[in-house]
């Protein structure tokens, strides 16, 4: 059996994904489901989790749902971070540039070498590029980093002029990371859906759902601030797929 929360579990809020964890294993066993003692972590945790068959729990994006996901897993939920300007349950990118950088709003990166994650991240690709194409703009992917805080560093030290960041991420490089300060906030994406809940295909959403909204509801205080989390919500399926897959980086000719 895996279970996983790679998403949001950088080192500092580990500890607050174990007890939330702990709450959900305990939860799911009450109710007469088998659960793992601890969370994978590691390359374990993202897909090989998401394509397991044992699969209890774990989170992932949006893009990687709509694109190689659905109709394989069992979407359970979306977890509820409260992003300003957001609908519950949805999330945004935050455009970030160096704090040196004249330019303070996203429209004057025209043709701005941009960072990001990877190709099948929502908010380090799929946001931005479905930004660009709406507001007649160009973010030339130069740099593939393999991770956000990777992607923000690279902004900060001038390997690229700018990075869209998801906001919940970006919230705690802003209290994690030194490097923060040399960065400022140029624009915001249009909302979409959070990275959702997924269990394996044909498991019982909705004890999930009722198990997994218990132990965010019993979870202390200080450990649904560490992680952000407000609760959980609904949100159909079609919500995702609904949202526009722009051409991937080799697609575009730019990045092999």
């Amino acid at each position: 059996m895996i279970a996983s929360l790679g998403m949001y579990d950088r080192a500092e809020v580990q500890p607050s994904n174990d007890r939330l964890w702990a709450l959900i294993r305990d939860g799911l066993r009450a109710a007469g489901f088998a659960a793992p003692d601890a969370l994978t972590r590691g390359e374990g945790a993202y897909w090989p989790a998401w394509e397991a068959s044992d699969l209890v729990l774990s989170q992932t994006c949006g893009f990687p749902y709509r694109a190689k996901l659905h109709g394989k897993v069992t979407l359970i939920g979306t977890p509820d971070y409260g992003v300003q300007g957001c609908p519950p349950g949805y999330y945004r990118s935050v455009f970030v540039a160096a704090k040196t950088d004249a330019r303070r709003e996203v429209r004057q990166f025209n043709g701005a070498s941009l960072a990001f994650n990877e190709d099948l991240s929502q908010s380090g690709w799929a946001a931005p590029q479905n930004f660009a194409t709406a507001n007649g703009l160009t973010l030339r992917p130069t740099l593939r980093t393999g991770g956000h805080v990777l992607s923000a560093r690279a902004v900060a030290e001038g390997q690229a002029e700018i990075a869209a960041l998801d906001a919940v991420t970006w919230s705690m490089i802003q209290r994690h990371e030194v490097f923060a300060d040399a960065l400022q906030e140029v624009g915001l994406t249009d909302p979409t859906p959070g990275l959702p809940y997924i269990t394996a295909l044909g498991a019982d959403a909705g004890v999930m759902f009722d198990v997994i909204s218990a132990a965010i509801n019993a979870l202390p205080a200080e450990d649904k601030t560490a992680l952000c989390l407000r609760g959980l919500v609904k949100i159909d399926a079609a919500a995702y797929l609904a949202v526009p897959t722009p051409p991937t980086p080799h697609d575009l000719g730019l990045l092999a």
